[in-house]
């Protein structure tokens, strides 16, 4: 960015995914909400929590117990009970990571042992209550539960859900495959992260009935990385019996890692480390800040192209951690060459935002993408796509024959990055003739302009997390600066986040989408390939991207 650093940006504008740490005390310190102390009895003993404006709130709720030191790498160990009350108002520690990547009020430091969930739930009265439980975004590498763009106190309060919010563990801690050099103990190594939020979905079966929940109802949800999350824990059998419908937001896995390169990756590691093939348990000791360090090196060496396309964005490449195709835990691709059978009964909404890429060209300081010539645009996909960019670009001209050659370039990107591999999941998903799938596109567009350009966010990366939990709310801060957020300032925004909120709270308590005065919501379908645009009014589009769906399948393997 030019004018404006990204840790400056985030500081002014509540964004999205990584709304900043400062902005968030100016939100509680405009509404003095008051707040009484709710307790709880769970399976493990009492919690103490807060009941402010309408939601009882319970903060760094422990689902499974140590995985540092010894249990580094390993399965969690039992979570051991408590005797009298445990307070719960405060977030738990996020799973290391590096500086100023997670954005919650009052949150601790990065911490090794992270495995703890936040809850929202309009009464701790024994209501059956839809469940949804969140997965947070930030890759496989950062984020947390804590987020206040992620915080499920309205989504609780305006919508009678109950929320879930889980820490899991990260980047190397959460996916360094072992399981080749360590032993047997280690089997599964390459997917704790995923594997902490199976057993966190295994907590939240056991105790969401004393918080108002029914767990027979459990929604699994996540955007971005969180996607990418729920698209495995569709088909991991260790999650298969705690949740009964997904929806993965602009994260398609269609395909992760392989364990052939998991292993290189570990192999790159342990040089970076200085440490031999055979004193691997070396790495038990090391202190996380360490590890830590050789994750930003290998992430700076290693190849970390992701496959994108049809294939989906899960699996990132030598010198990146993400989850692994190891047989153990996660047994298959999610979704390739089919979908999972073990969920073929669980139903599944899918989509993306239609204008994905402005998020990463922003924030790689692309100032240029918001500005393209015709002759720019062609370089730039051909250094994609080589030869085959002239027919590209062509049909998109044809396609969108008023559209600007950057309006193009974002088009073409968003679909690439994340459109072509959520149409894959909603196909597949299909062809599987069980439960239905709903394929969505979020089209509301903020008025915010990216930083140094007149390009507004639109429909980018991430926009849909504060519409989907309601946090869209202008703010003001003690000097009466205003802050909109990255919703922007357009009234209409209420109307669009209403409607994906109900959409998304209506298929978590039914398995049926659904909105007031909106049309209905037909599933996904290999004929008339029905879409749902969500907006201030949503509309059903068939087969929306037919002339360019044809083209990518014909260009693509």
């Amino acid at each position: 960015m030019d004018d404006l650093t990204r840790r400056e940006f985030f500081r002014r504008t509540a964004f999205g995914i990584l709304p900043a740490l400062a902005l968030p005390r100016l939100i509680y310190a405009s509404f003095p909400f008051t707040s009484t102390d709710i307790k709880v009895e769970t399976a493990f003993g009492k919690l103490l929590g807060s009941r402010t404006e309408g939601v009882n709130i319970f903060k760094g709720v422990p689902y499974a117990g140590s995985v540092s030191r010894e249990r580094r790498f390993l399965t969690p160990a039992p979570l051991k009970a408590w005797t009298g009350v445990r307070e719960a108002k405060r977030l738990g520690p996020p799973s290391i990571q590096g500086p100023n990547q997670t954005y919650g009020i009052d949150e601790p430091n990065p911490a090794e042992d992270c495995l703890t969930l936040n809850i929202w739930t309009p009464a701790n009265d024994n209501k059956k209550r839809p469940v949804m439980v969140y997965s947070h975004g930030g890759g496989y590498t950062h984020g947390s539960a804590g987020s206040v763009a992620q915080d499920g106190s309205n989504l609780a309060r305006m919508y009678d859900v109950v929320v879930v919010a889980t820490n899991h563990r990260l980047g190397l801690l959460g996916y360094l495959y072992l399981d080749e050099i360590a032993g047997d103990e280690y089997a599964g190594s390459g997917n704790r992260g995923v594997q902490d939020i199976a057993i966190a979905l295994k907590w939240v079966n056991e105790n969401i009935s004393a918080f108002g929940g029914d767990p027979n109802n459990v929604m699994i949800f996540g955007e971005s990385g969180g996607g990418l999350k729920t698209s495995c824990l569709y088909a991991m059998p260790e999650a298969a019996p705690y949740f009964h419908k997904a929806s993965i937001e602009s994260g398609p896995g269609v395909m992760m890692k392989t364990a052939d390169v998991a292993a290189e990756t570990t192999e790159l590691l342990l040089k970076q480390l200085g440490i031999a093939r055979n004193d691997w348990r070396k790495l038990l000791k090391l202190p996380p800040s360490v590890l830590l360090d050789a994750q930003e090196q290998l992430r700076k060496m290693g190849d970390l192209s992701q496959i994108a396309g049809f294939h989906g964005i899960g699996a990132a490449g030598k010198g990146g951690f993400g989850p692994v195709v190891d047989g153990v835990v996660l047994p298959t691709h999610p979704f390739d060459p089919v979908a999972p059978s073990l969920s073929k009964e669980k139903p599944l909404l899918v989509g993306w935002n239609e204008d994905e890429f402005i998020f990463f060209a922003m924030f790689s300081g692309d100032t240029e993408a918001f500005q393209l010539t015709e002759e720019k645009l062609h370089q730039r996909i051909e250094s994609i796509l080589g030869d085959k960019a002239r027919l590209v670009v062509d049909t998109y001209r044809k396609a969108y024959p008023k559209a600007t050659p950057t309006q193009l370039f974002i088009a073409i990107r968003s679909i690439l990055v994340m459109g072509l591999g959520s149409i894959t999941i909603a196909e597949r998903k299909t062809q599987q003739e069980g439960a239905l799938a709903y394929l969505y596109n979020f089209g509301y567009k903020s008025d915010l302009k990216v930083p140094g350009t007149d390009y507004e966010f639109g429909s980018m990366h991430a926009m849909d997390i504060p519409f989907k939990f309601h946090n869209i709310n202008n703010v003001l801060d003690k000097s009466g600066h205003r802050s909109s957020g990255m919703a922007g300032n357009r009234p209409e925004r209420f109307a669009a986040s209403d409607n994906m909120c109900q959409l998304w709270t209506s298929f978590a308590r039914t398995s049926v989408p659904s909105a007031k005065e909106q049309p209905a919501w037909p599933a996904y379908n290999l004929s008339t390939r029905p879409l749902m645009r969500i907006d201030t009014q949503c509309s059903v589009i068939n087969d929306r991207y037919k002339t360019v769906l044809k083209m990518w399948r014909e260009i693509l393997n």
